[in-house]
């Protein structure tokens, strides 16, 4: 039988590069996220070794029927990748909107709390289990009108930190990806609310940012070393990026 390999926010960017990786790798792969239509071109294109199941993490009944779809497919669960996450906006604190700090809250800190929750015992059963969380440069460097997306990525790297002490001595092991500048097609679209100049002015000079193949390399390469080797935090940057506030931009 196939292990299985949950994947969240997996219908664009790192989670659907993430999800190809992994079916090559010999998981069976499943694919969740909100939007429906994307997941089943992925799994189509993926071919058999992928199921797609819709999934709002910040919905606790959408969770735990993550969990039961996961749980009839019959196999062992042996890794799950909280991946879905996001950034809304780039007000300073003064003025930061409460409603955008809410929902990078509920979907980066308390939708990888409750994914993780409904799927850690099929993980614990399966003798092997592996946890990778996404996180961010962002989870341990402020940055000037990161504010909110910076406050979400420290709690959930407080919460993955937490979740490993507590797991000491069980047969799962708990994994945290912290990349720096990844251009996608959407992070940075959505965190300036559909404005696609100042999105490509993230990227702008910068020879070669990383792209969501890279981090699914490093996903796939951490979550497949030998059961008794943890990769405790794994930061990835582009080389043009030598810190938070510290790129270089070609003229």
């Amino acid at each position: 039988m196939q292990n299985i390999a949950v994947v969240t926010g997996a219908s664009s960017g790192i989670g659907a590069a993430t999800a190809r990786r992994l079916a090559g790798e010999g998981f069976h792969v499943v694919v969740a996220a909100r939007r429906a239509d994307r997941l089943d071109a992925l799994v189509k294109e993926i071919g058999p070794n992928a199921t797609a199941v819709e999934c709002d993490v910040t919905s606790d009944d959408s969770v735990a029927a993550l969990a039961a779809a996961v749980a009839a497919l019959g196999a062992p669960v042996t890794l799950l990748v909280n991946n879905a996450g996001g950034a809304r906006g780039v007000d300073p604190v003064a003025t930061g909107s409460v409603d955008d700090w809410q929902w990078m809250y509920d979907v980066n800190v308390l939708g990888t709390l409750r994914v993780t929750k409904a799927l850690l015992p099929a993980l614990e059963a399966s003798g092997r289990g592996t946890i990778v969380t996404v996180g961010s440069t962002a989870a341990f460097t402020p940055y000037e009108g990161g504010g909110g997306y910076v406050a979400a990525k420290h709690a959930e790297t407080a919460l993955v930190g937490t979740l490993r002490l507590e797991l000491c001595g069980k047969p799962v092991r708990v994994i945290e990806v912290d990349p720096g500048m990844v251009r996608t097609d959407e992070f940075a679209l959505n965190r300036f609310g559909g404005d696609q100049d100042r999105a490509d002015s993230v990227y702008a000079g910068v020879r070669e940012p990383l792209v969501a193949d890279d981090i699914a390399d490093c996903i796939a390469w951490a979550a497949t070393r030998p059961q008794h080797v943890n990769v405790d935090r794994l930061v990835v940057r582009p080389v043009a990026q030598a810190a938070q506030h510290k790129v270089h931009r070609e003229q």
